[in-house]
């Protein structure tokens, strides 16, 4: 479903992404775990093609999407949670989970907004307030929700625990559990394994830029 092979990523003319290999399978959970700097935040920008690598390849489904821009990732049916949210402050909740059907001209995103609702109530509860009205959790819950409009096969979540209160993260956890269960397919980075542990069927670890499959972490 989605695979790096030998990527390289600078930025600013610093290396940061150092030779990469990664490999998911449809239908599997994988965590990239590795502390703060280690590189996480680059890779999922360099596969959403936010940033562009100075080597090697992408491939999202059988396609090659090295050198595509960021939309066609929308189109490849791709979510992206990035770690700090990126909501738009003064729209409402609702109009944040839509921004990505509205740039990308979605088919069916009514239907597809009822789904998350579905999955996801709290948030249709508050989906008329506005987006800087909402504690950190409580937008970590929509940008997930966002993320959900266009990944419908494969969903990128960088540090979705990260600052998020014990019962939020329960929350969270629970979500992915659930799409975990649906068969979508999930690369989610965390610093460590507090509560990703549960979650995942198998592990990379990150250290400068460098990415390791982790031995026995397939479940």
């Amino acid at each position: 479903m989605l695979k790096l092979s030998s990527i390289n990523t600078n930025i600013a003319g610093t290396p940061i992404l150092r030779d990469v290999n990664l490999a998911i399978e449809p239908g599997v959970l994988v965590g990239l775990i590795g502390r703060n700097g280690a590189g996480k935040t680059t890779l999922m920008r360099t596969v959403m093609g936010l940033l562009t690598p100075e080597s090697g390849s992408i491939t999202i489904g059988g396609q090659d999407m090295t050198d595509l821009a960021p939309h066609f990732r929308s189109q490849a049916k791709v979510g992206y949670m990035p770690e700090d949210r990126q909501l738009v402050p003064t729209l409402t909740v609702e109009e944040n989970i839509l921004i990505p059907a509205w740039a990308n001209a979605l088919s069916g995103a009514e239907a597809r907004l009822a789904w998350v609702y579905e999955l996801m109530p709290e948030v249709e509860a508050f989906a008329g307030r506005k987006a800087l009205q909402l504690s950190g959790g409580q937008q970590k819950l929509v940008a997930l929700a966002r993320a959900l409009m266009t990944g419908s096969h494969i969903l990128l979540l960088d540090e979705p625990f990260e600052g998020v209160a014990p019962a939020l993260s329960r929350r969270l956890a629970s979500v992915l559990h659930t799409l975990k269960d649906e068969g979508l397919t999930v690369l989610l980075s965390e610093s460590d394994y507090s509560h990703s542990a549960d979650l995942v069927d198998q592990i990379y670890t990150i250290e400068r830029g460098a990415v390791a499959a982790q031995e026995g972490a397939v479940k």
